[in-house]
């Protein structure tokens, strides 16, 4: 039987780490990518991973990755993980650098890995890609303009590049996750502050984790392949919406 073989990008902490984690407890090959090496060093030594570094907002790099990973054998299965969120503001005091930084991470990132992986994935003849969209990608809130623009860009490339593929070979695999406590993704889009990061999570009674979401990415990758999860939406059961969350003041 032939071993799969995953790319995931992101990989160096969070979703991504977790989801290279999990891979290879089922036995795949797994290339982490990610830009900082440090992290993938020791993840790729902690699972057995092999690793790349990369930045996703350059097309060079992407190309160059793709080579790399592609001249090692075939790649069977594209975790487009890799995204961030930057800052809280409204849209009349949005950032716009702030904005084009998201776009370039949440849906440009995602269409440089796709176009540089898809020939590959259909040559395979049993290929996924999943996109990590988030439910930002389906509700508008407050203050969350930029990081909603971009992940409905997210939600689009994975939405019309199903419709695109119909026929072949290719999964077009969508997760959709809400409330995910991770260490790194919230701190960053406050700023560093981890008061402003702990707030956030503040009372909500076990929101979703890393390995969660993990969990959602390898179990829609190992259903048989004519099985395709289009879109899986989780959310802590705390989450009801993305706007309605139940807080308990004890926790």
């Amino acid at each position: 039987m032939e071993t799969l073989r995953a790319v995931v990008t992101g990989a160096s902490s969070g979703i991504g780490a977790a989801t290279v984690r999990r891979l290879r407890e089922q036995g795949w090959d797994v290339v982490a990518v990610a830009r900082r090496e440090e992290k993938l060093r020791a993840l790729a030594e902690e699972t057995g991973a092999s690793y790349l570094v990369a930045d996703l907002t350059d097309d060079a790099a992407v190309a160059s990755l793709a080579a790399e990973v592609l001249a090692g054998g075939p790649v069977h299965s594209l975790v487009a993980n890799a995204g961030a969120a930057f800052g809280t503001d409204t849209v009349a005091e949005a950032s716009v650098d702030g904005w084009r930084d998201m776009f370039d991470v949440n849906v440009l990132g995602v269409l440089r890995v796709v176009k540089a992986f898809l020939p590959a994935l259909m040559e395979s003849g049993r290929g996924d890609i999943v996109v990590m969209s988030s439910t930002a990608g389906h509700q508008a809130y407050e203050g969350g303009g930029g990081y909603v623009a971009a992940k409905h860009g997210t939600h689009s490339i994975a939405a019309t590049l199903r419709l695109e593929l119909a026929g072949e070979p290719v999964r077009v695999i969508e997760i959709a996750p809400g409330m995910v406590a991770t260490d790194e993704f919230t701190l960053k889009r406050v700023g560093g502050s981890q008061d402003k990061a702990d707030k956030v999570y503040e009372g909500v009674e076990n929101p979703l984790t890393a390995d969660d979401v993990a969990d959602a990415v390898v179990y829609s990758l190992t259903r048989p392949h004519h099985f395709n999860v289009d879109l899986m939406v989780i959310r802590p059961i705390a989450q009801a919406a993305q706007h309605k969350v139940a807080r308990n003041k004890g926790l």
